[in-house]
């Protein structure tokens, strides 16, 4: 029970400022930056303040996972009922919010819960995408399985957005082209209205 108490309330806006500011830090300088003391001179708060909200390191990553993670689900959900899902994938994962992925992508590969948490987050994404496909196939699914689609999706999508990230864009414009040129013929050139970054 004490335990319970030392983390202090979710709600709390000091301990939403201290998510924040995590995140930031992981965004500007990497997973590596983050670190008790420096986030508590980054958010102007005693270093105690930190280990009151997030007892280990591990805990304040979980949290800023869990509330990146949460929000992005709820994201996708909308645009997929909105959208043609193939269409909303690649939007999805065209996103600029990339960055943050490959900072617990790293981060995972040195903190095991991180890991199995973020594992655990793609694996609840990519089973609501497939169920978004084969939810709204009334035209018919090409002769290729729902999860392929989404991890061939997705994942071009991504490939795309780290190697822009690095200055790498050969091929890109071309990538672009043909896979908008295939969820056009897929789902009707009316239907979709593609988003150029």
């Amino acid at each position: 029970m004490t335990a319970d108490r030392r983390r202090g309330s979710e709600s709390s806006p000091t301990r939403q400022l201290l998510l924040d500011e995590t995140e930031r830090l992981m965004l500007e300088e990497g997973y590596a930056a983050v670190g008790v003391r420096r986030l508590a001179r980054e958010a102007g708060v005693a270093p105690a303040l930190v280990l009151y909200y997030f007892k280990t390191l591990d805990d304040l990553f979980l949290a800023v996972l869990k509330r990146r993670a949460d929000g992005e689900f709820e994201r996708q959900q909308r645009l997929l009922d909105s959208k043609p899902p193939l269409q909303a994938l690649w939007e999805l994962s065209r996103d600029p919010g990339l960055a943050l992925i490959t900072e617990f992508m790293a981060l995972a590969n040195h903190r095991e819960a991180v890991r199995v948490a973020f594992a655990a987050d793609a694996e609840r994404y990519r089973k609501a995408q497939v169920e978004a496909i084969m939810r709204k196939a009334e035209s018919g699914l090409p002769d290729v399985s729902p999860a392929a689609l989404v991890v061939a999706t997705t994942g071009i999508a991504r490939i795309l957005g780290m190697e822009s990230a690095l200055g790498i864009t050969g091929g890109h414009e071309e990538t672009v082209a043909l896979i908008e040129d295939l969820l056009k013929r897929f789902y009707g050139s009316s239907s979709l209205a593609v988003d150029h970054d």
